[in-house]
Parts: structure tokens; C-alpha cells; sequence
């Protein structure tokens, strides 16, 4: 249940570290080079907001609501993003840092992501349909059972999946991008 509403307000250069912004909802503002390690978000609804060079090492998500939400520089190292409300969601992500993050589950149609690390992140039967991955470093990120129809790869790289465990059809993918689909086979093309 949200508690408290803040409007159209910008913070910058603040650090929330450990703090607890549970049940608030925040609408139309912005977030500049703040710090959020360790804050606990659950609970609350962030709607049209922006962050930028933001720190969320460690941060909780729990039921949190992102409704239009950009992240633009901010360090989303091991986030459980699964955890937040599924009501609305989404996101969109430029040069971040997203490794060991989670999006297991999550209806994320459309989403943009760009010149991301995204190492290791789980993308488990997540919904990535028309979502497009532009200069996004996907070494280890785990693609089982993706709905990524009509993604487009065509310049994203270190990615490796099974295609006969995701829905692929119509993805965009480059020629080089494109042995990453087929590396289970265990073929050398030369």
C-alpha cells in the first residue's frame, strides 16, 4: 500500500544507501548520480522516472512497481528485477551495467537495451518479444524457454542459446551473431 507520493521532483548528488523508501510512489522525477546501495524499494510504484549514473548495488525490489522507467549509467549489478510487480512493467536500460541480474518470468514486450553489459543475466521464460539488444556484451546470459520473437541481435555479441528452446522466429540477428544459435551442436564453421 503506498504511503507517500512525490511528484516532478529531481535529486541529485544523494545518497540513499541503506535506506528504506518502501511504500512510495514516485511520478515523473528524476535521479542524478545517487547512491541506492542497499535501499530497500518494496513495495513502491516508480512511474515515468529517470535515473542516471545511479548505484544500485545490492538494492531490493520486492513488488516494486516500474511503470516507463529509464536507467541511463547506473550499475544494476545482481538485481532481482523478477521480484518486482508484474503490473505494467517496463523498463528500458542505456549503457548500464546489468550483470547477474534477473528477469526470470517477466513480460518485457518492447524493451530497449543498449551498450549494456548483461553478463550472466537470466532471461528465463521471460517475454522478450520485439525488444532490441544494441551493443550489449550477453556472455552467459541465460536464454531458456524466451519468447525473443522478433528481438532484434544484429549488434549484440557473446550471446549463445538453443533455438529449439525459445521462440525465435522472426529475430534479427547478425552473420557473425548468428553461431552463437549454433554452438550446441558442438560444429566448426571456418
Amino acid at each position: 500500500m503506498i504511503t507517500k507520493w512525490i511528484e516532478e521532483q529531481t535529486f541529485a548528488n544523494e545518497s540513499y544507501s541503506g535506506q528504506k523508501l518502501v511504500q512510495t510512489e514516485f511520478d515523473d522525477c528524476t535521479f542524478l548520480n545517487c547512491d541506492f546501495s542497499e535501499a530497500d524499494w518494496s513495495e513502491s510504484d516508480l512511474v515515468n522516472c529517470r535515473f542516471e549514473n545511479c548505484n544500485f548495488a545490492l538494492a531490493k525490489f520486492s513488488g516494486t512497481g516500474m511503470k516507463e522507467v529509464q536507467f541511463t549509467g547506473c550499475k544494476l549489478i545482481g538485481i532481482n528485477f523478477d521480484s518486482c510487480s508484474d503490473f505494467l512493467f517496463s523498463v528500458g536500460f542505456q549503457k548500464c551495467s546489468l550483470d547477474y541480474s534477473s528477469f526470470t518470468e517477466k513480460k518485457m514486450k518492447k524493451s530497449k537495451f543498449a551498450d549494456c553489459s548483461m553478463k550472466e543475466v537470466d532471461f528465463s521464460g521471460a517475454d522478450l518479444s520485439q525488444s532490441s539488444f544494441d551493443d550489449c556484451d550477453l556472455s552467459g546470459a541465460v536464454f531458456h524457454y524466451t519468447n525473443l520473437e522478433k528481438a532484434d541481435f544484429r549488434s549484440a555479441f557473446n550471446y549463445s542459446f538453443d533455438p529449439e528452446l525459445n521462440k525465435i522466429k522472426k529475430a534479427l540477428f547478425s552473420q557473425t551473431g548468428v553461431l552463437g544459435l549454433l554452438r550446441k551442436y558442438g560444429i566448426e564453421i571456418r
